[in-house]
């Protein structure tokens, strides 16, 4: 097949939804599709880049903070590229998006598209997360763009619940963002500086919907405060909040973006892995702790994915629940026999969510969605 993949940003590998798009263009080409990319930053073989929209510096500053690119469509440019494709995949519900599936429509190419923004990741932002008559608001909002399509791509069964309740019509394909090969079980000593510290990590933005706030919380609760060297792995807006907050901890967090080597060698040595998130489409991130052999303490928020990945009660703190957390956490620090005997059972239920799987899965939406334009144009 020849594939497009329309999506704002495809340079930026401290996002998870261009990993996500990266692994599934690596794995569409190895077997066997011709995968062109439609994005902005720098032109390379086989992407094609558009310019950025510029914003007033208050609110530039904030997509800066969270790193958020928006494409400017560019008709010409995109009319171009589309000619030729069997497929086009459209990633986010922004104005390249709607402006490219009206062109796909008049040129009669077949089209698909993702559910990756999730209105908590908005109204979090704002301060506004909890308030589900808002959050309600915007998933009637993107269903304008969503209902122009027959396929969409759900991360999680969580996420296409949602989309039924809020009456989306497309067909909703449930298939996990996956989980690359580098991120395997092989524990790994600690480096020298942490020999004699209990390691505690959570992957994800520096953004209020992950609460990382809930885990420095949970820490300073801990009966182990002084033995454990929180990580924090990556960045964001909240960067100064959680430094500020993590001060008072015997071991100051380790607060920094992990580059894809150093963050398997993290979760390698990694002694629990935390994910405290109140709002998740899927988080990735939790499923490649648990493939490298880490047991994970999931937060049970009703509007995350992740509690899918707990394997029982356990695993599960109450959301947004610090001394629950701290409790969850005492309990494996004292039980470590049974913390490791758990990392084995973890590491091989995230093989069914590897990266190859998802992407036979997705090839067969996109000739699902190639055999259903013929049956339009036979109409």
């Amino acid at each position: 097949m020849k594939i497009l993949i329309v999506i704002d940003q495809y340079d930026n590998l401290s996002n998870g939804t261009t990993i996500s798009a990266k692994r599934f263009v690596d794995g569409l080409r190895k077997d066997g599709n011709e995968v062109q990319i439609l994005s902005t930053g720098k032109d390379e073989e086989d992407k094609v880049s558009l310019k950025t929209y510029k914003f007033p510096k208050i609110i530039d500053k904030y997509f800066k903070a969270n790193e958020m690119v928006f494409a400017r469509p560019d008709e010409e440019v995109m009319r171009n590229v589309f000619k030729n494709q069997d497929v086009i995949h459209f990633y986010m519900p922004f104005r390249l998006a709607k402006k490219g599936v009206k062109i796909a429509e008049e040129m009669n190419i077949p089209h698909t598209t993702a559910f990756h923004v999730q209105p908590e990741n908005i109204t979090y932002t704002m301060g506004l997360g909890t308030h589900h008559h808002l959050n309600d608001t915007i998933y009637t909002y993107f269903r304008n763009y969503f209902n122009r399509f027959r396929h969409i791509h759900c991360p999680s069964n969580f996420i296409a619940n949602r989309l039924k309740e809020h009456g989306y019509t497309a067909k909703l394909h449930v298939i996990s963002n996956g989980v690359g090969e580098e991120f395997k079980y092989n524990r790994k000593e600690k480096p020298e500086e942490l020999k004699d510290k209990t390691v505690i990590t959570m992957v994800g933005r520096y953004a209020p919907e992950k609460r990382q706030d809930v885990l420095i919380d949970a820490i300073k609760k801990s009966k182990y405060e002084n033995k454990i060297q929180l990580i924090l792995a990556g960045k964001g807006l909240c960067y100064e909040q959680y430094e500020k907050q993590g001060e008072n901890l015997t071991n100051k967090p380790i607060l920094k973006f992990y580059p894809k080597d150093e963050l398997v060698d993290l979760l390698s040595y990694t002694d629990i892995y935390v994910h405290s998130a109140d709002a998740e489409i899927e988080a990735i991130s939790c499923l490649e702790a648990i493939a490298c052999g880490n047991v994970p303490i999931i937060s049970n928020s009703n509007e995350s994915a992740t509690v899918q990945f707990a394997m029982d009660e356990d695993s599960l703190f109450e959301h947004g629940n610090s001394d629950d957390l701290a409790r969850k956490i005492d309990y494996f620090l004292d039980n470590p026999k049974i913390l490791e005997e758990k990392r084995k059972a973890y590491s091989e239920f995230a093989n069914k969510f590897r990266i190859e799987n998802s992407v036979k899965l997705m090839e067969e939406m996109f000739r699902e969605e190639i055999e259903d334009y013929k049956k339009l144009e036979i109409k």
